[in-house]
């Protein structure tokens, strides 16, 4: 099971509020590209996003589906691809001071990817969390900057 933190510097409300607009998932998310919700409840329990994930000239489509959620504080996510079966991600929201400390837990449900999980998997999911928790933090960032015309402290 991969499990990764990441502090944001910015509040809990500021780091939900990217986590529940669907037009940044593309954003934060490493693999997806294209994403579009299939309805407009997003992050309602049941509400779905399609995306395209490529790589090079390989590309399949996914769809991930919340599957339970506490506005502000967790969002728990199945991710479905044909080939490679279904995973979930389990994001929590913890306040820290004036801060959020985010944590990400994934693991294989169904499919290939939970037949063929093993250390190296592992491996690879805590590097995909890498990338994506710091994206994560640099667009709950940017969105402050933009919405208060303030400057940004750089995710460590």
């Amino acid at each position: 099971m991969a499990v990764r933190n990441q502090l944001i510097h910015r509040s809990p409300p500021a780091v939900w509020a990217v986590l529940a607009d669907p037009s940044c998932y593309g954003e934060w998310v490493v693999g997806p590209s294209e994403s579009t919700p299939l309805d407009g409840a997003w992050p309602e329990v049941g509400s779905q996003l399609v995306y395209t994930m490529r790589l090079g000239p390989w590309a399949t489509e996914g769809v991930t589906t919340v599957r339970h959620q506490e506005p502000g504080i967790e969002l728990e996510l199945e991710a479905s691809f044909k080939v490679l079966g279904t995973a979930r991600i389990f994001l929590q929201l913890r306040p820290w001071g004036e801060e959020t400390l985010v944590v990400c837990d994934e693991h294989p449900l169904r499919g290939l990817g939970g037949a063929l999980h093993n250390p190296a998997v592992e491996a690879l999911l805590q590097l995909r969390h890498r990338g994506m928790l710091t994206r994560l933090a640099s667009t709950v960032e940017q969105q402050h900057e933009v919405r208060h015309g303030r400057p940004t402290r750089r995710a460590r």
